[in-house]
């Protein structure tokens, strides 16, 4: 299936005529990026670029090894719910989020075999965050709570299990890949329900602007009403956790994610 997507352009193009840089990594992340077939697609071809340039760099037999021995880490699926199927008519009338879940995951699938295909033979994939929590996602589906939406929780949770069992299935199919599930939603989902036990003060509404739906470019320092303190904040925007929370996250995704790196 077509789901379809507009994404914005990656920070790995400001790296392209920068190919020394390369060879300390590159980030491909974007807004509104996904697993969906269009994103999933453009994303891959970014990378053969980047391999491309790594080969000039450092030759082809270094670049295989750098390559092979990368660690890969694939963080989407998010936006693929929030930003596309609850609020795309054709999309959620069509499936329901358990179907929509099989058909990411189909994607998931290639687009694991891709990179494969490809060279990589570290992967780490993070799970979906618990959904229902982002600050965007309570404004929009939250029918006026200033709770958790469990709705978008529960989605979150079925598509992390599958998550869970694909991967594995994968692990099985590729006896020489490493591709390791980081969990995400358990440990955003306390800071969110017990802050100040873990040392912020504000975990519904964002740092940034109003801190309800903006996101990317609308967010910086010096949007009207953006927070003193970050740190003090769970989410920086409507989509996004601060610094100070994605370090906690960090610190727990070391420790799961410990087979990449040994």
């Amino acid at each position: 299936e077509n789901l379809g997507f507009t994404t914005y352009p990656p920070a790995y193009l400001s790296l392209q005529d920068k190919g020394n840089n390369l060879l300390n990594g590159a980030n491909f992340a974007s807004g509104a990026s996904g697993y969906s077939e269009l994103t999933a697609k453009l994303y891959l071809e970014y990378y053969k670029e980047c391999q491309n340039i790594l080969v000039g760099v450092a030759g082809k037999t270094n670049a295989s090894s750098i390559i092979s021995g990368a660690i890969h880490l694939i963080s989407a699926g998010s936006s693929d719910f929030v930003q596309n199927y609850y609020i795309n008519p054709l999309l959620y009338k069509v499936y329901t989020a358990d179907q929509f879940s099989d058909i990411l995951l189909q994607h998931y699938v290639i687009f694991i075999q891709n990179l494969y295909a490809l060279g990589a033979r570290k992967i780490g994939v993070t799970t979906l965050p618990p959904l229902g929590c982002l600050p965007a996602a309570i404004t929009l589906f939250g029918s006026h709570s200033n709770q958790c939406v469990e709705r978008l929780n529960n989605d979150a949770v079925n598509f992390n299990n599958k998550l869970n069992i694909t991967s594995q299935n994968l692990q099985k199919l590729n006896s020489n890949l490493t591709l390791a599930v980081l969990d995400i939603y358990q440990p955003l989902h306390d800071l969110v329900t017990k802050p100040t036990e873990n040392g912020f003060f504000e975990a519904r509404r964002a740092c940034c602007g109003t801190g309800l739906l903006e996101t990317s470019i609308l967010c910086n320092k010096d949007s009207i009403g953006t927070c003193a303190n970050a740190t003090e904040y769970v989410f920086w925007d409507g989509f996004h956790p601060s610094e100070a929370a994605n370090k906690v996250l960090a610190d727990d995704l070391l420790i799961s994610g410990i087979s990449l790196i040994s």
